[in-house]
């Protein structure tokens, strides 16, 4: 019998806090992948403890795990259908979702973790509020990328200033404006430092304000630009960082950032950030582990925490003290 099953969709956000919980919780796991039809848009009422919406089912089947871990609400009807299932042939699995799934359904769960920036999820015995978003930026992983990259960054002056960069979301655009105003900003940074630039952008970015930002950075940076051949160098650049400058588009990049042991600078005008990311990135700041970028010095970063922020080792820690595994 599978003991874990993490539930994963083509949200890389939500994959990556499935995984970081399954990760930490030391055990076995077996991912399953789900694929959606256009009937996964329709509100979880209507949805319900079903498989609506779910393109193959094939892998959905006994035997059941013991423990289900699953984040976002589009996944919140398949997990809720796998206890039903499991439960009509004996003891039902439990549920750990990541993210508030919404209403109906929420006593289904045993353990939702959900964001203290969530200000609309309710209170109750099965929440856990959590800093920020889980992720899989451990000691390990970073140490493991570190080996992976030092022939390709060694040669790279430090100060390294990693440089992650994510784009636009549904509400709001990413501009080539806002792009070459993060290039100015990073390059001052990098001048006062003394440093030495290593960029990321994503599939989010745009090629339109990759080249306003690229163009704006020192001509000595080193960058990646979402598509390019080879391996992404994301965990590379974490690994060897001296600093890290991260938009704050991205929860889940955020909260990566800081799971580093390096200081972590946010780039997000209030014009174009939406009130519940505003809301982490006043939580982590206030937490002494970020800074804005505008707040950004040599004397400002010593003052900062680096001290990594992983909430998937506090779900994880939730769930063993839960006995869900």
């Amino acid at each position: 019998m599978d003991e874990i099953w993490a539930l994963l969709d083509d949200r890389a956000g939500n994959t990556a806090q499935t995984l970081g919980v399954a990760e930490a919780l030391g055990q076995p796991f077996v991912e399953k992948r789900i694929a959606y039809t256009a009937l996964a848009g329709l509100p979880n009422l209507i949805r319900g403890k079903g498989l609506a919406g779910v393109a193959e089912r094939e892998g959905l089947r006994a035997p059941w795990p013991r423990l289900v871990i699953a984040s976002g609400r589009r996944l919140a009807p398949v997990a809720r259908w796998i206890k039903a299932q499991s439960g009509a042939k004996g003891r039902a699995c439990a549920l750990c979702q990541i993210m508030d799934p919404g209403w109906p359904g929420r006593r289904g769960f045993d353990l939702i973790a959900v964001p203290t920036h969530d200000l609309h999820a309710p209170a109750g015995g099965n929440i856990l509020r959590i800093p920020g978003a889980p992720h899989r930026v451990t000691a390990a992983r970073l140490a493991a990328a570190r080996a992976a990259w030092a022939q390709r960054i060694v040669p790279i002056p430090a100060p390294r200033i990693a440089v992650l960069v994510g784009g636009a979301t549904k509400s709001l655009p990413f501009t080539a404006g806002r792009a070459a105003a993060l290039g100015r900003a990073v390059a001052v940074l990098a001048d006062e430092m003394g440093g030495r630039v290593m960029l990321t952008t994503s599939r989010r970015t745009g090629r339109e304000a990759e080249d306003a930002l690229i163009a704006e950075l020192p001509q000595n940076a080193w960058t990646y630009r979402w598509g390019d051949s080879g391996e992404n160098p994301y965990f590379g650049l974490l690994a060897w960082a001296d600093a890290v400058v991260v938009t704050g588009d991205s929860m889940s990049m955020v909260s990566e950032a800081c799971g580093t042991e390096v200081p972590v600078l946010i780039d997000a005008p209030e014009a174009e950030t939406s009130a519940k990311h505003a809301r982490l990135h006043a939580d982590l700041i206030a937490r002494g582990r970020a800074l804005p970028l505008a707040a950004a010095g040599p004397q400002a970063l010593a003052r900062l925490s680096c001290r990594p922020l992983n909430a998937a080792v506090e779900v994880a820690a939730a769930i063993r003290a839960k006995n869900l595994i």
